[in-house]
């Protein structure tokens, strides 16, 4: 039995010094350069309650991906007509934002149709006429693919921005969907919330595009827009002054290449001026395409368009191989930081708007932290002292697996890099009672069988003995109720369950497996005759 008694206890203090070993980060900055290379350097993560930072709900615009995908289909569609040698006239977009196509006649009507059915299922007709021999029809998404799209740009959406905000350096982000399209984003600790958002919220979509330099950019600023041209506007810095303008140039609206095929993307510096870009790098298909494009377009301006804004438009001199190209436009490092995170990251689906935003102040934070740690210390203060004064030395041995639990509880959020929230402080208060809960059951079961006339030996094991199913299951019923809310909780409900999760599992082994070495130590080793109970 001495040995049993010496196992458990060398069990119980390695326990504890790895507890102090994870805390030690947290209670000091102020620590050797050994332990900084050796030893773990993780604190306990405070959410955005407590730490202070951003809270977002976004909405996803997802109508917008629906809309995107019936013009890139109706663009593929209309080449396809072209190629089958199909007359047809290709109207603007309605009312009900379908695209509408006009034939002269009907035998084109039919080879349409034929098309339609044959190559390009996602679509159908939204209406159809035939009046004096001409067709009109107008074409949308079928509304079993308009859904998964819509469901498909919500779910990219919410990858997208986490990849994002996990480059972008912001520790424990809760970024979460709520609804078919909306998405929670928290971002404990955030410096520069404004840059914070413009990272979120940008759609960073890549294209390129030829700068259409047949027809007159004056003509197109008056309002005769060349058909299949765009203008869009170049954004340029003076140097000299830092003053930023907007060149209007007039574009091909048929976008050769977007930043879908782009494998990574980098800030590099400028040997010419010692300013930042963005170099980025194609996959293979996409060297391939670039190859292809800049061959077959030398002597021509590429304009490279982000979100609708021209960054650059170099004339190119030859065929570029090697899939590589650079991105400039007078950048700040941050923005050229930026700039990359956003294309490594990929573009979003569709756009996304800024529904709610609520910034929490470190100041706030601290007076909750101060705040909930009175309330747990006080909580604390009284049950260590109702201990003693009901249960005498048996509630000081109480006492200390609550001061050990506490110990352990906090470890294990370090060890598993889980966030501590003002809710998660009231789960910590609410663990208080709950580990003592279990030793108050094993004590009176103790009373019980004192009362009775056995000895200490055998008072102590029955009341561990019977006292084990009772708080077993009162245990398990709480930790399935934690675990739901982890499970399908947010936010705040979350915290909770975190603490009351880990701080039910380790008064498990605080309230039994610890209190039990105590009370074997002085049955059998100090040989004691009562017990103050």
């Amino acid at each position: 039995m001495f040995n049993d008694i010496r196992i458990r206890t060398a069990i119980t203090v390695v326990l504890c010094l790895a507890a102090f070993v994870y805390l030690a980060p947290t209670l000091t900055s102020d620590l050797p350069e050994v332990w900084k290379q050796y030893l773990p350097m993780d604190r306990i993560h405070l959410g955005l309650d407590l730490q202070g930072g951003m809270h977002l709900v976004l909405e996803v615009e997802t109508a917008k991906a629906v809309e995107s995908t019936l013009e890139r289909t109706t663009n593929d569609l209309k080449d396809s007509l072209m190629e089958n040698r199909v007359r047809f006239k290709l109207n603007e977009r309605n009312k009900a934002g379908n695209f509408t196509f006009e034939f002269p006649d009907v035998a084109s009507r039919d080879a349409f149709d034929k098309i339609l059915h044959n190559q390009y299922p996602d679509l159908e007709a939204a209406s159809s006429e035939m009046a004096e021999g001409r067709g009109l029809v107008s074409l949308k998404i079928k509304d079993k693919r308009a859904a998964e799209i819509r469901k498909m740009a919500a779910e990219q959406s919410l990858e997208t921005i986490r990849n994002r905000v996990d480059q972008f350096g912001i520790s424990e982000p809760e970024i979460i969907p709520q609804g078919t399209d909306r998405i929670i984003v928290q971002l404990p600790g955030v410096k520069d919330p404004a840059r914070a958002k413009n990272l979120i919220g940008r759609t960073a979509l890549l294209e390129f595009k030829l700068v259409d330099e047949e027809n007159s950019l004056s003509e197109a600023l008056k309002g005769n827009v060349p058909e299949g041209d765009i203008i869009a506007n170049e954004s340029r810095m003076d140097r000299t002054s830092g003053r930023r303008t907007d060149i209007p140039l007039l574009l091909k609206s048929r976008t050769l290449m977007t930043g879908e095929s782009l494998e990574t993307a980098k800030v590099q510096i400028s040997d010419r001026f010692g300013e930042p870009h963005v170099s980025i790098k194609f996959n293979a298909q996409g060297a391939n395409d670039f190859d292809r494009i800049t061959g077959e377009n030398v002597k021509k301006r590429l304009a490279i368009v982000l979100d609708g804004v021209v960054h650059s438009a170099p004339v190119i001199q030859e065929r570029i191989s090697g899939g590589q190209a650079q991105i400039t436009g007078s950048f700040t490092m941050e923005e050229a930081s930026d700039l990359a995170i956003v294309l490594r990251a990929g573009a979003l689906p569709a756009p996304v708007n800024i529904l709610e935003e609520r910034t929490v102040g470190p100041s706030l934070g601290q007076d909750s932290i101060d705040k909930g740690t009175w309330a747990s210390l006080i909580a604390g203060i009284l049950v260590f002292l109702f201990m003693i004064v009901y249960y005498k030395w048996t509630g000081l041995i109480a006492d200390i697996a609550l001061a050990m639990n506490m110990l352990l509880l906090l470890a294990t959020m370090v060890l598993f890099k889980a966030t501590l929230t003002l809710p998660g402080i009231a789960g910590i208060a609410l663990t208080i009672g709950m580990a003592v809960d279990a030793n108050v059951l094993i004590n009176e079961r103790i009373r019980e069988e004192l009362h009775l006339g056995k000895s200490p030996r055998a008072a102590i094991e029955a009341g561990y003995s019977k006292a084990f199913l009772t708080i077993f299951d009162s245990n398990v019923t709480t930790l399935v109720a934690a675990l739901f809310l982890f499970g399908f909780g947010t936010g705040p409900v979350k915290g909770f369950a975190v603490t009351l999760t880990i701080g039910l599992v380790v008064s498990m082994f605080t309230a039994i497996f610890v209190t039990r070495i105590m009370f074997d130590y002085f049955i059998f080793n100090r040989k004691i005759v009562s017990i103050s109970i």
